[in-house]
Formats: structure tokens, sequence, C-alpha cells
């Protein structure tokens, strides 16, 4: 789970791009902290990257495929 200390630079928002999952490999649309839905491992990816590929880190069958969400967007001014 992602922790911060000072709830003052975060923000609440409903933007669908926290609803997208993603593959391995993609291209990271927004730059944040994406959460893996199977294992919870959490990994920081600028925008326009590659996500992590799909031997990041294994899964075991429990756990599902690996995808990513987005779950802090880091905005730009």
């Amino acid at each position: 789970m992602a922790l911060y200390k000072y709830s003052q630079y975060l923000g609440t928002s409903t933007d669908a791009a926290f609803d997208v999952l993603h593959k391995p490999g993609a291209t990271t649309p927004h730059s944040g902290i994406y959460r893996c839905e199977g294992c919870g491992h959490e990994i920081a990816s600028n925008g326009g990257n590659p996500l992590p590929p799909q031997n990041h880190h294994q899964h075991n069958a429990s756990q599902g495929t690996i995808q990513w969400r987005m779950v802090v967007y880091a905005q730009g001014k």
C-alpha cells in the first residue's frame, strides 16, 4: 500500500484512469505509482515509459496474472 505523511499534498479523484488495468510492458499512460492487482507489489513509473515486464516479479497460481493499476497520479504543473 502506498503511504504518505502529509495529506495536504494528496487529493482524491474520480478520474476513470484509476479504473484501468494495464498489462506488463504496456506504455505507462500517466506518471505515478502503480500496484499489481494480484500481489500488491508497487512500482513508480513515468508516463510514456513501459510498465515492468511479465518477468519483473512472479505470481503463484492463486495470485492470477500480473496487471497494473494506477493508485497515485503524479500531476505536473
